[in-house]
């Protein structure tokens, strides 16, 4: 480290042992310059209380950022969330996590047309219909691989009676914009949803996780689905790792802003949890409640297959 640091600053390294040594002061400059190469917030770091939060992450870009890396990213960032010894995994699901996009091969392809085309405005998706056989497979290895890496943590997903609607209208505006090659295809995301829907209510039945292509169904991490009927919830997610807490806050659809600092994701803790405590809970318990609900899913789900020309 000393000699890294000596070349970065362009002193000694006995300057630089002098510095740690706190016989040397170090100057604004040099601070500046740390600060900059390894990406530090000086605030957070010698937390000085300015009331402003620190946050960072990627954002999907047709000219500075591919889809392709942007879903790496994801994979990474999960993980690097997977590799601690304890890892809980907090989701307010006003739409259906974006992990159960891989679910299947046809909700994730009609997601990435419509992120890319209606969303983002990538140029090559510009009025592009869906087509399922268009979608990349390294995309889909992906997706599952990021899928699976949420399977292996403990995670707590809290539901509304909306969750489901966003994809359901995304769907629908597709239809009804002519973009699907046939509204057989439309079908398919449609029972796309279905199938991911039964996965997750047999989770929630269970009370843990497992793939979705097990038919054993061996368990992997746990599983608690809430229900809550008073607030609108805006997938925005918390991850405890050992005790330490990130706070991700979506904006602009599918792009997330990452932060650790402490005032924030202490105080976004507290709401999680009273929501939790005024939420149902839904796995392992509450039976007839978690029937209600997926009943209701499956009807959404089946109003708009009904109403397909097909």
């Amino acid at each position: 480290m000393p000699d890294e640091i000596a070349k970065m600053l362009e002193v000694s390294v006995d300057s630089v042992y002098r510095r740690m040594r706190g016989e040397k002061v170090i100057t604004l400059d040099e601070l500046h310059m740390l600060c900059s190469n390894y990406k530090i917030s000086l605030d957070q770091m010698m937390n000085i209380q300015t009331g402003a939060f620190l946050f960072q992450g990627n954002l999907i870009d047709s000219k500075n950022l591919r889809f392709d890396a942007y879903l790496t990213g994801n994979m990474h960032n999960m993980a690097y969330f997977r590799s601690f010894k304890q890892t809980d995994f907090y989701y307010l699901c006003k739409d259906i996590p974006i992990f159960y996009h891989c679910h299947s091969r046809e909700l994730a392809a009609f997601k990435y047309f419509f992120w890319l085309g209606t969303l983002f405005f990538f140029p090559d998706f510009r009025n592009k219909k869906v087509n399922f056989d268009e979608y990349p497979d390294n995309l889909f290895e992906i997706g599952k691989k990021t899928l699976d890496l949420y399977y292996n943590m403990d995670s707590y997903e809290i539901w509304t009676l909306e969750s489901l609607n966003s994809t359901l209208r995304q769907v629908e505006y597709y239809v009804e914009s002519k973009m699907f090659n046939d509204n057989r295809d439309a079908l398919k995301v449609y029972e796309a949803l279905q199938v991911c829907m039964e996965h997750i209510e047999n989770q929630a039945d269970l009370g843990y996780s497992y793939r979705y292509d097990d038919p054993e169904k061996k368990p992997m991490g746990k599983f608690h689905l809430y229900f809550n009927e008073i607030v609108l919830l805006d997938n925005s997610m918390m991850i405890i790792m050992d005790g330490n807490k990130m706070g991700l806050v979506p904006h602009t659809a599918a792009n997330y802003m990452m932060t650790r600092d402490m005032a924030f994701c202490e105080n976004y803790y507290r709401y999680i949890q009273n929501l939790m405590k005024r939420s149902m809970l839904m796995s392992e318990i509450g039976e007839k409640e978690r029937a209600r609900f997926f009943r209701l899913m499956r009807d959404k789900i089946n109003g708009r297959k009904n109403a397909l020309k097909l």
